[in-house]
């Protein structure tokens, strides 16, 4: 399970604050404590308007990068501020994100070639998040005939079926699930990943929401999550949800997180 850490987002607003403050310390413990906790990737969000944001962009991932080692995951629509950024990483990011939006797809995927970037890959398009299963489908297909057509990997996709919240729509829930599963089936090679906290939103206690989702999302076939490695919640689920789906081989990791004090009873 790849873990790709979602404190450092322009939408929070102490992130916004410290943007604009240029509060390094807060960025750089964001980084560290997510790095520690086991992501694999930390995604850096400015969320600044579209004149501020190459700077913007650039400060967070030199600010990020001199904390950890740990790769960052690039998460703009704004092509400007996705090549201003690229100038500046250390290590190979991956962009997050294209859809089959004609205008994000055309100013974001030469980039993704250029620089040999694994990429996140959204289930929409122009006319917006599809309802159904097969409407997500639909749209994938139609990006991923591009990406392959520029010589891109499957295996360097992450498809997400795109988590909408469970207060507002019911069903949800299940339509991811069952994206999951058809995304798994139809494009083995592609990782699967889902904003995980999108499908709590509007709901108290979040984490427990978000922890049988996560579960259940792991069954179904995804490998990826962006979400909060600083929730112990969250972190518990994923190693105990290894050790039932058979990936963790004679339980050993999970045996030694518990040995070490790094899942709690509560």
């Amino acid at each position: 399970m790849q873990i790709i850490g979602e404190k450092i987002n322009g939408s929070r607003p102490e992130i916004a604050k410290a943007i604009q403050e240029r509060n390094a310390d807060l960025i750089r413990e964001l980084a560290r404590k997510q790095a520690e906790a086991g992501a694999n990737w930390i995604d850096v969000n400015a969320g600044t308007p579209p004149s501020r944001e190459p700077d913007d962009l650039v400060w967070l991932v030199e600010v990020a990068q001199s904390a950890v080692d740990v790769p960052l995951s690039l998460d703009s629509t704004n092509p400007e501020a996705l090549r201003a950024a690229l100038t500046v990483v250390r290590k190979t990011p991956l962009i997050n994100s294209i859809s089959g939006e004609p205008a994000r797809l055309e100013g974001i995927l030469p980039l993704v070639v250029e620089h040999g970037c694994p990429v996140v890959v959204l289930a929409m398009d122009e006319r917006g998040i599809p309802g159904t299963v097969g409407q997500r489908l639909e749209a994938i297909r139609k990006v991923l005939s591009r990406t392959r057509e520029a010589g891109i990997p499957d295996s360097s996709l992450y498809i997400d079926p795109l988590v909408l919240p469970v207060a507002t729509n019911p069903e949800s829930a299940l339509v991811v699930l069952e994206s999951i599963k058809a995304i798994r089936s139809e494009f083995p090679e592609a990782h699967i990943t889902l904003g995980l906290s999108n499908i709590s939103f509007g709901l108290p206690l979040r984490t427990h929401i978000n922890s049988a989702f996560l579960a259940l999302a792991m069954a179904a076939g995804a490998d990826s999550a962006i979400l909060d490695p600083l929730d112990p919640r969250v972190r518990a689920t994923i190693m105990a949800t290894k050790v039932l789906l058979g990936q963790d081989r004679h339980c050993l990791n999970y045996i030694r997180a518990v040995r070490q004090g790094l899942l709690t009873r509560a």
